[in-house]
This record gives C-alpha cells, sequence and structure tokens, in this order.
C-alpha cells in the first residue's frame, strides 16, 4: 500500500529481525516450551507487509525527517509492526483460530505440541491459547520496550510511548466491542458498529504510526493534529472496506473463501444497515443459510446488494475517505504529507471490492 525505498524497507526488516532474535535468544537460554514459543513468535512475525512501521518511515519523511539525523525511526517503526503482531495472535485467540496464512498459527503449533505430549481436546486448547495469549504478551512488552530504549529525545519518547499507550487502550476497546456485539441477543445500531470498527483498526494502524513519523521528524503540534484527524478517516475507510471484503471479495483478497464473514453471521456496519433496509427478512433468511456453501453464500451476497446495503456502505466509505482529504488539506501539513494522505486514500478506495 505504501512504496517505500530498499534502503528504508531493508531497515524496517532489519530492525524487526534484531527485536524478534531477541525474543528468540532469550526464550532459547530457558529450553522446552519457551524456547518452542520464541520461535513459534519469530514464525507469526514473519512475511506480513510491514505496512504499519512503512507508513511511519513514510510520515516521517512526509514531515521533513532525514533517518541519518534520526537513529531511533527504525525501533520506532519497528514497534508498530510488533504491536500488530500481538494484536493479531490474541486476535486469533478470541476468535478461536488455530491457522492463519494457511499454516498454524502459535495457539495451532501449540495445540499440535500438546497432542504429541498425550494431551485430550480440552488439554490441548488450554496450551494452544495459554501460548497465544502468552506470546502476544511478549510481543505487545517488545513494542514498548523498543519505544522506551530507542535513540530519542525525552520529548519525543513521552509522546511516542502516549501514541502506544491510545493505540493499545483503544484497540482493546475496539475488540471488546466488537466481541460483546457478537454475543448480544440483538445486533447493535450501525454507529455502535462503526465505532467498534473505527477502534479496532483506525488508531493502531493509521493515526499512531502517522502521528509517530511526525513525532520523530520534529513536525509541530498543528501537523500532528491534522495527521490525527486523517488518520482517523482512513482507519475507517480500511476497515469498512475489510468488511466488504469478508462478505463480497474473491478469495485472494480475503485470504480464506469467499464470504467468510457471511458464512460466520459476523456483525458488522453492512449488516447492520441491511437490517435498517425493507428486505431485511430476506438477507435474514439468507444469512442463516450462508454457513451451508457457495450457492447460499452467493444468494445471501445477491440479497445485500438489492437491500441498498452495500450501495449505502459504498457511500459511507467514499465519504470517509472524502473526510481524510479535507483533513489532509490543512494548510499547517507539508505537501509531502498531504500527498501521502492522498495515496493511502486512493489505495483504500483501489482495495474496495
Amino acid at each position: 500500500m505504501i512504496p517505500l525505498a530498499a534502503a528504508p524497507a531493508a531497515a524496517i526488516d532489519d530492525a524487526i529481525a534484531e527485536a524478534i532474535g531477541r525474543i528468540q535468544t532469550r526464550s532459547a537460554s530457558h529450553g522446552g516450551a519457551l524456547s518452542a514459543l520464541g520461535d513459534a513468535i519469530g514464525r507469526a512475525a514473519g512475511g506480513g507487509k510491514r505496512f504499519r512501521p512503512a507508513l511511519v518511515a513514510a510520515s516521517f519523511e512526509a514531515c521533513g525527517g532525514s533517518s541519518a539525523d534520526q537513529p531511533g525511526l527504525y525501533p520506532v517503526a519497528a514497534a508498530f509492526e510488533l504491536l500488530h503482531t500481538a494484536f493479531v495472535v490474541h486476535d486469533d485467540v478470541i476468535d478461536h483460530d488455530t491457522v492463519r496464512r494457511g499454516i498454524p498459527n502459535v495457539a495451532g503449533e501449540f495445540r499440535l505440541r500438546a497432542r504429541t505430549q498425550g494431551a485430550d481436546a480440552s488439554g490441548e486448547a488450554l496450551l494452544g491459547d495459554a501460548a497465544a495469549i502468552l506470546a502476544g504478551d511478549l510481543l505487545l512488552h517488545e513494542a514498548v520496550r523498543l519505544v522506551a530504549l530507542a535513540e530519542i529525545g525525552s520529548t519525543q519518547r513521552e509522546e511516542l510511548l502516549g501514541l502506544v499507550d491510545d493505540a493499545v487502550l483503544i484497540s482493546a476497546a475496539g475488540e471488546l466491542a466488537d466481541v460483546e456485539n457478537a454475543v448480544a441477543g440483538a445486533c447493535a445500531d450501525p454507529d455502535a458498529l462503526l465505532a467498534a470498527a473505527h477502534n479496532k483498526t483506525a488508531v493502531y494502524s493509521f493515526t499512531a504510526p502517522l502521528c509517530a513519523g511526525a513525532v520523530l521528524a520534529g513536525a509541530p503540534a498543528p501537523v500532528i493534529a491534522a495527521l490525527e484527524r486523517a488518520g482517523g478517516h482512513l482507519g475507517l475507510a480500511f476497515q469498512l472496506a475489510d468488511d466488504l471484503i469478508g462478505a463480497f471479495g474473491s478469495p485472494a483478497q480475503a485470504g480464506r473463501p469467499a464470504g467468510g464473514d457471511l458464512r460466520e453471521a459476523k456483525r458488522t456496519p453492512l449488516i447492520a444497515l441491511a437490517r435498517e433496509s425493507a428486505s431485511w427478512d430476506r438477507v435474514s433468511d439468507a444469512l442463516a443459510v450462508a454457513h451451508t456453501g457457495p450457492i447460499a453464500v452467493s444468494e445471501a451476497q445477491q440479497a445485500l446488494v438489492e437491500s441498498g446495503a452495500r450501495t449505502r456502505l459504498l457511500a459511507l466509505i467514499d465519504g470517509t475517505l472524502a473526510e481524510a482529504r479535507d483533513a489532509a488539506s490543512d494548510p499547517a501539513l507539508p505537501a509531502a504529507a498531504r500527498a501521502l494522505v492522498g495515496e493511502l486514500a486512493h489505495a483504500i478506495a483501489e482495495r474496495v471490492p
């Protein structure tokens, strides 16, 4: 999503590898299950798109920063990748997922480990979930440690730790609301679902990385405030596009069979908008059987389109991206930062299936 020169991309990878290597080395020194956990963490952190650290670096450059003058850039950027990995590992526990990208995740690996040790199904699940929770905890700690020890000024460190603090807390709020909405007897209204969608993704994926890059570049408060506003809108639009991918995206886009969110009856803003339509009964009936196979998924997709929910969500994404561009029009922002927000908005719009 963010094109980076080879040198910054390599520097980001090196910083991430160094942080993960530290976890693995310290875990290996204790042997046994902890050593295996360190290896599993390494696999969990590998192969990602590095979007969030790339966003830190891109914002830093757009705000006039020079990596030659800021040795803390890449460790701080790496912290946001570790933060993301921690959330993914914990999210898999919440969703009871044991596979990611077609291979066992941390929980899946330790379920297999328990099986080889003679555990029953309950024991497998217990060890798998425990390992994944602890892996996420270690990654969260390492992310904060990277910022705490980065070669940056004390004022910058305080600001950056505040950004990480907000990212963790607000993401937790979004995830908790998402689960609560899923188990409640009645579907939450669109505003509540939109708030949960924003909190799950926007702050840690967009607002905090954009602002972190600006802080590292020594940008003034008005620049950081404008990027904070733009980042919130970009993050919400990104999550709403993800919701459309989960309902209408191809297997290549979604990374799983088409219509996965419909099969799982997820309560997303798309579904909340459909509930407000006159054809909700038909949509509800179609969703009730979507888990049965591709034909039922296709019928649920068609019902959602005919309800007008997809069109309304597309309009909401367009409007949210327009708000991001408007926030970036703040004259306080350097031209390169305005261009960066525009590129991000365009990339998000291109993701919409």
